[in-house]
């Protein structure tokens, strides 16, 4: 609900290393372009495939993980509404994908 603390905590379950197989959770904004903070998020690749240029449209995000490890992240819940999220690995984000709907 609108105004509650949230904690999502993500666990990369597979065996390959962060660089060759990395996952993150990215909550955007509302109205932000998926494909395209996805296709700016692949040339971020310094900065854990987080593109600077896009901090604005950026509710949380928790670190870039490889396979065996966790992560997570604390944030307030925005206002009401539906929110994408996705993993911002370079070709995850069309499989990797969610809504999170704030009553």
């Amino acid at each position: 609900k609108e105004g509650q603390v949230l904690t999502v905590k993500l666990t990369h379950t597979g065996q390959m290393e962060e660089r060759m197989m990395g996952h993150n959770f990215v909550l955007l904004k509302q109205y932000t372009d998926v494909a395209d903070f996805a296709a700016k998020a692949t040339a971020a690749y310094e900065n854990e495939y987080i593109p600077e240029s896009e901090s604005d449209n950026i509710i949380a995000y928790t670190e870039m993980i490889g396979g065996g490890e966790s992560t997570s992240v604390t944030f307030d819940v925005p206002v009401k509404g539906v929110y994408d999220f996705i993993c911002s690995f370079p070709g995850h984000y069309g499989l990797m994908n969610g809504k999170l709907i704030v009553q």
